[in-house]
């Protein structure tokens, strides 16, 4: 039976992936800097799914723990999905250095040192698949949320030149770049309904394009269109706008 680790498993997009592995008969370890919160998603797993589920502590800003963690895994993973993330206050980051550091440790240097990890022991086993949950936001900078964009756009760039190492020796690395998503993070935002995904469509289209080998997605779909446009509006125009 594969198995699939999601990192971070606590929030609302970890859950629906993990249902959505689990139904497609993946055994899943989920870990989260709290896994006593996951107690009740492992045991609706177990009995809905009826594959193997285990819950394991890992905190995306303890870099140091990060190696011990994976580790530990009896059963190393046949997929890592990285989904932790962290929006934060712009505006209190522009004056709060903790704040600002949070929302770039979490969104980029903690998916770096674990994804390090795993990507060299899926390079000796020349087998595996890493899924990164980066963002729309990182395809430009705009003035609300340019710090977590950076971050984003960091991991993006990540990806990518992973994606371009790993592929020499069999192990597949996705992009995932999704728009409005509701979820608890983004519970405080006026978010346009249409343009807005539910955490269960955007587990279908991991599943899907991880299935397909692609490289970059974009969830939902469209977001691919909207963010070309975006990317194309010339500097001297976008620099005036508020976005």
């Amino acid at each position: 039976m594969p198995t699939v680790l999601i990192l971070g498993a606590a929030s609302d997009m970890a859950v629906a992936i993990a249902r959505k592995y689990a139904t497609e008969k993946y055994a899943v370890q989920l870990a989260a800097r709290k896994p006593e919160q996951l107690y009740a998603l492992q045991q609706d797993l177990q009995i809905r799914a009826g594959v193997p589920v285990t819950t394991h502590a890992f905190d995306a800003l303890d870099f140091a723990s990060h190696p011990a963690f994976y580790r530990q895994l009896e059963v190393k993973p046949d997929i890592v999905i990285c989904v932790f993330g962290y929006l934060g206050d712009q505006q209190a980051a522009q004056s709060d250095w903790n704040e600002a550091a949070r929302i770039l440790h979490t969104n980029y240097t903690g998916a770096v040192s674990i994804l390090n990890v795993v990507a060299e022991d899926m390079a000796a086993r020349q087998s595996g698949a890493i899924i990164g949950i980066s963002s729309v936001a990182g395809d430009r900078g705009r003035m609300s949320n340019y710090l977590y964009g950076s971050a984003k756009a960091g991991f993006t760039a990540y990806l990518s030149g992973l994606r371009n190492r790993l592929f020499h020796t069999g192990v597949h690395v996705m992009s995932v770049q999704p728009g409005f998503v509701n979820t608890r993070m983004t519970e405080n935002l006026t978010l346009p309904p249409l343009l807005t995904a539910q955490p269960e469509e955007v587990a279908k289209d991991i599943f899907k394009g991880a299935a397909a080998r692609r490289n970059v997605i974009y969830t939902k779909w469209f977001w691919r269109y909207i963010m070309f446009i975006i990317r194309n509006i010339p500097e001297f125009i976008f620099k005036k706008l508020k976005l």
